[in-house]
């Protein structure tokens, strides 16, 4: 007797989070399995003083995880690239440590998010920042070309986690960092949850158990440096709720350098 293994459908995931980040762009006051704007980014560490500089639109259509760019720590001049960049919450804020002789470079696959990013940076005069429609796993970039990659609570969302570290490392040139923040999980999380493709676009279906988290890093060609739990951040829907509590999902942020050689 066998027992069918189930798969993720990933062509109704790509379209799952794809509404549901149209969403999050156009209608950011609508109710999620996560919360959304300014109140969550301050909880999670962002300075308001740093918010006030950007535009309002962007934090309200923010959906990030965790606060990791004082582990960034992007530096004037430097190249950044941000992987899952949204509304431009992170993007905008990189540019703003990198300087006018710094550039960011954001990746989206969501055009509501990349439209409204886009025209957010014209009205804000952002010119050191280009939003690009792509995948996280193939970023449009030359290699070797980026300081830093950034990235929250996105890469939970892909179906080759291996693929996007991958690329990761390839965008970067030696001993550049990658910075993030994103949701894993204390246990392997069952089928019923893992091959359900409107839990994975609330962030918690596509969840990598933490050490398998840290060694798809690892193999990739990454240092990890730092690592840290977000407790501040928490699921709102009751399913999804139940889901952290039974397997432990978390968010977490996280330092990792590309070893030189």
């Amino acid at each position: 007797m066998t027992t069918e293994t189930r798969q993720l459908d990933t062509t109704e995931l790509e379209q799952r989070v794809r509404r549901m980040y149209e969403e999050v762009a156009l209608e950011p006051d609508r109710e999620f399995h996560f919360e959304t704007g300014r109140p969550l980014a301050e909880r999670l560490g962002y300075r308001p003083a740093d918010l006030d500089r950007i535009p309002a639109a962007a934090i309200d259509s923010f959906a990030g995880v965790g606060y990791f760019l004082d582990l960034a720590s992007i530096k004037p001049g430097e190249v950044v690239l941000d992987l899952g960049s949204g509304s431009g919450t992170d993007s905008f804020l990189a540019a703003l440590a990198g300087g006018s002789s710094g550039r960011v470079i954001g990746i989206d696959m969501t055009e509501g998010q990349l439209d409204k990013a886009r025209r957010l940076a014209a009205a804000g005069g952002f010119g050191n920042v280009d939003f690009r429609v792509g995948y996280v796993e193939r970023p449009p970039v030359e290699p070797e070309s980026f300081d830093c990659v950034i990235s929250n609570g996105v890469i939970n969302l892909s179906p080759d986690k291996p693929a996007v570290f991958a690329a990761v490392a390839r965008a970067l040139r030696p001993g550049g960092r990658l910075a993030l923040a994103d949701i894993v999980t204390d246990t392997q999380l069952p089928e019923g949850v893992t091959c359900d493709a409107s839990l994975w676009a609330a962030c918690i279906g596509g969840a990598m158990q933490r050490d398998g988290y840290r060694a798809a890093i690892e193999s990739a060609g990454f240092e990890i440096e730092a690592w840290r739990e977000n407790p501040e951040y928490r699921f709102v829907s009751d399913r999804a709720d139940n889901a952290t509590q039974k397997y432990g999902v978390t968010s977490i942020s996280l330092l990792a350098r590309r070893r030189s050689a």
